[in-house]
């Protein structure tokens, strides 16, 4: 049988003829959510309860009824009790581990992001002390170099006076004609 036979269909994936084809694989995640909630089933104060009414109720059904409705009599030692809860304990056990194992993993993820969450909040924390102690640097230079009003009028005025020294014998007056007493005057600000 030639392969070229066939259509060729071009709304579905080569190598597949659809879904009924497909061999669906078993969910590792879903077994292991099984495991997980059936763990979460068994550490309740509520299955505990439970499986010691079912074992109570056993007992005195196969100990107190005529022998005729006893399926697990006393004689023999409760022998299919046992076995029940043999077989309990060998399932709850491994699947018990492989939700502990789970949690471990998810626990592991969760270690490493709040890691990395703990690095990125150093660095940013190192970062804005950098920033803050640059601010403070500049703010002390700028302090430093910052000219007040009265600073400057104090400047002004003695150059003023300079100035006025040096009209004074040229022109031969006191200079005082030339002198503009502005600077006397407070600095008023305009909106």
């Amino acid at each position: 049988m030639a392969r070229g036979s066939r259509p060729v269909s071009l709304d579905a994936p080569r190598g597949r003829s659809g879904i009924i084809s497909r061999n669906p694989q078993p969910s590792r995640d879903r077994f292991g959510r099984f495991s997980e909630s059936f763990a979460r089933g068994m550490g309740t104060s509520g299955f505990l309860i439970g499986m010691t009414i079912f074992v109570v109720v056993w007992l005195m059904w196969n100990s107190l009824m005529p022998v005729a409705w006893q399926f697990d009599p006393r004689a023999t030692n409760f022998t299919l009790l046992t076995l029940i809860l043999s077989l309990q304990a060998s399932y709850a056990a491994p699947l018990i581990l492989l939700a502990q194992n789970r949690q471990d993993d998810r626990d592991r993820v969760q270690i490493e992001q709040d890691r990395q969450r703990a690095e990125r909040n150093l660095a940013d924390t190192e970062y804005l002390a950098r920033e803050i102690v640059a601010l403070r640097m500049a703010l002390t230079e700028v302090t430093s170099e910052v000219v007040t009003k009265d600073t400057l009028r104090h400047e002004l005025k003695a150059l003023l006076e300079q100035l006025d020294t040096r009209l004074s014998p040229d022109d031969g007056g006191d200079g005082a004609d030339a002198r503009d007493t502005s600077f006397d005057r407070p600095v008023e600000r305009r909106p």
